[in-house]
């Protein structure tokens, strides 16, 4: 725990380090500090070989991705003599319209900046390491895939976009990237069995969205998606633990079993406090609303639409798809049966009850060392009636979740994990049903410098330049808006139906 804690704390640390950055060494800096305690995090059980690979996965395909920010800060140095932001966009805003400076060394310098977020944020080619990353705690990748790794290369590009912006190229490219992204990541979680792989994927997915939304300069929408995703994700990924948690008594911990969906079904009946929560998590990402991401995602769809209808079509076709698989997880998860009694199961090393330890090494057991589980002929494993004796305070730990031993045909069940998980579950599943109202478009009047202030979003965030104005005719941006939402919502629905 001590190792965890310090870990985790310099994770975050480190972020907000990286947030707080006023100029491109320091953004360097915490940049690699995120990335060092990635590494540890992921490879957090280092003795167990698939972490260990992971992690060290994740740290060589981020040194790609490194090495291209390090090169892009080093090029604008040269070119400009200063790291700071201000500086920097005083530059673009003032030099580059008028070619006061060589357009493809500053194309070929912004290039290797975003290949630095393109590693970050998991994005094609350089998403390979995402999937991996779910061999370290849950915790940790609800912590990755919601506020801390893979947001810093959204917040980097957010950061330097009045430079981006000025170069046209780069922009086309950032939304091209973004597209392949989501639509890849989508198609990916679509045949996924182990939970947590499906989340990562999801999150991919999702980040696509973020790029394609600064890719075409709807700068507040791609950050507001970012803030929206992160809550709704952290619910999915804590949810995923209580999943995982509730199936151990049942397979031992072996992540390959505990976190096969295949294994799973019917846990409404068990663990119904998870199983609300997820369910308004899934929702949530597949944008309906009036939950979370219904509000940012919609905004994305709106404006890639705008942009191209090349942009609008795929994003569009991708939100139904996420609609598809989201559902394909919660129903897989919680609707049928509980498919893990029908499996032929055996404590030997083979057997589908052979688990590892923590820390990797392979031990023979079944769900508790003071009792045997053996298996029938019909393939449904039950406790064998020639028990030894079970201590008095090892039948009252497992008395929750069994039936009592002199019953012929005796099933372990899965249980709700305790309160200490369940509060974070909780406090998530508010910020998901609410935290959307920052980004709800109100009228508020006309502001002094002529334009209008229609969210809360907006008083926090000042884009340097915004290429979807909004009308001032607030009867067209509600009608506007209701055939969006009208629009976005009917494909999630669809996407639901399906699955």
């Amino acid at each position: 725990y001590l190792r965890f804690f310090v870990y985790i704390s310099f994770f975050n640390t480190a972020m907000l380090g990286l947030v707080t950055s006023s100029n491109l060494i320091q953004i360097y800096f915490f940049w690699e500090l995120v990335g060092m305690c990635s590494y540890l995090l992921i490879g957090f059980w280092f003795t167990r070989p698939i972490a260990a690979n992971a992690c060290q996965k994740a740290f060589v395909t981020n040194r790609v991705g490194d090495f291209g920010l390090l090169l892009g800060i080093l090029g604008f140095f040269w070119i400009t003599g200063s790291l700071e932001f201000r500086d920097l966009f005083k530059i673009a805003n003032n030099w580059i319209p008028n070619n006061g400076i060589n357009s493809l060394l500053t194309t070929l310098c912004a290039f290797l900046l975003f290949l630095g977020a393109v590693a970050k944020s998991a994005q094609f080619p350089l998403h390979v390491w995402l999937p991996d990353a779910m061999e370290g705690p849950t915790p940790i990748s609800a912590l990755i895939h919601a506020a801390t790794m893979v947001a810093a290369g959204i917040f980097l590009l957010a950061r330097l976009l009045p430079l981006f912006i000025s170069l046209p190229l780069i922009m086309s490219f950032i939304s091209l990237v973004g597209t392949i992204t989501l639509f890849l990541g989508a198609t990916l979680a679509l045949a996924q069995r182990d939970i947590k792989r499906s989340l990562a994927y999801s999150t991919m997915s999702q980040l696509g969205y973020m790029m394609l939304a600064l890719g075409i300069g709807s700068y507040e929408a791609a950050l507001f998606h970012l803030i929206t995703h992160a809550y709704s994700k952290a619910l999915l990924f804590l949810g995923s633990g209580s999943i995982i948690h509730s199936m151990e008594p049942l397979v031992g911990y072996s992540p390959d079993k505990s976190q096969n969906m295949v294994l799973m079904g019917g846990l409404r009946k068990y663990i119904p406090i998870t199983r609300g929560t997820f369910l308004c998590g899934t929702l949530s990402l597949c944008g309906i609303p009036p939950l979370a991401c219904f509000w940012s995602k919609d905004e994305i769809l709106s404006n890639s639409w705008l942009y191209s209808p090349f942009f609008g079509i795929i994003a569009s076709f991708t939100a139904g798809l996420t609609a598809f698989y989201m559902f394909r997880i919660y129903l897989l998860t919680f609707d049928g049966y509980l498919r893990v009694h029908f499996q032929n199961y055996s404590s030997t090393k083979e057997g589908s009850l052979y688990s590892i330890s923590l820390w990797g090494k392979g031990i023979s057991k079944g769900v508790n060392r003071d009792f045997v589980l053996s298996t029938m002929k019909g393939g449904v494993s039950f406790f064998s009636q020639n028990i030894p004796k079970i201590p008095d305070n090892t039948r009252k730990k497992i008395g929750s979740f069994s039936t009592p031993f002199g019953a012929k045909n005796t099933f372990v069940y899965p249980h709700e994990t305790g309160n200490t998980m369940l509060f974070p579950l909780l406090i998530l599943l508010l910020f998901t049903l609410f935290i959307g109202s920052i980004g709800i478009h109100f009228d508020n009047g006309i502001k002094g410098n002529g334009t209008s202030e229609l969210t809360i979003l907006s008083k926090w965030l000042t884009p340097s330049i915004n290429f979807f104005q909004e009308s001032s005719n607030s009867s067209i941006n509600s009608y506007e808006f209701l055939i969006n939402a009208i629009s976005s919502v009917s494909l999630a629905i669809l996407g639901l139906f399906i699955a």
